[in-house]
């Protein structure tokens, strides 16, 4: 049996995550599947990867083939990169330890990476919201500021009216007193 390691598909049109199975080769891309490895969520950012590492290098060390994505997906996790190394123990070009050594040498700086990702993402959200806030701060700031002056020319509308009444009766008070 040609086994392969590939994504199943899950979820809504449009927002798809997918499970990493190892199925047959001849098997439909949903179908059935021999075991479940882990999940692929390509909608978050970073993408969520959840992955059974133990069993995903017993796969490949026996032989089943990943599809180009999850050839990506285990080399992203370090999968390819430990069977690598367990092969160089197995021809002698160096010891376990070693291989051991190696192998969380490069998932700190892997890990280290991927938090500065993280941050990265996380502090340009902030950045956003902030300018966003300062810019909605700015336009309510306008928007106050052309309320104001049309309150203070609708008083000062008003008021002249009120003059001008003043006056007019001022003028009815005149021409009556001179008129009498």
């Amino acid at each position: 049996m040609a086994t392969k390691i590939r994504l199943q598909r899950h979820g809504r049109k449009g927002y798809a995550y997918y499970h990493i199975v190892i199925a047959d080769s001849r098997a439909p891309r949903d179908g059935k599947f021999v075991e479940k490895l882990g999940s692929y969520n390509p909608n978050t950012n970073p993408a969520t990867v959840e992955l059974n590492f133990e069993r995903a290098l017993y796969w490949l060390q026996s032989g089943a083939q990943p599809t180009d994505t999850t050839r990506n997906i285990l080399s992203h996790e370090g999968v390819l990169l430990k069977k690598h190394l367990l092969e160089g123990v197995k021809k002698g070009a160096f010891d376990a330890a070693e291989a051991e050594k190696r192998f969380d040498a490069w998932k700190a700086s892997k890990v280290s990476t991927v938090q500065k990702a993280k941050d990265q993402v996380a502090a340009q959200k902030a950045d956003d919201e902030k300018k966003r806030l300062e810019a909605e701060v700015e336009k309510r700031k306008a928007k106050e500021a052309e309320l104001a002056k049309k309150k203070a020319e609708a008083l000062a509308a008003e008021e002249a009216a009120a003059r001008e009444a003043i006056e007019a009766e001022k003028a009815e008070e005149t021409t009556e007193s001179t008129e009498a």
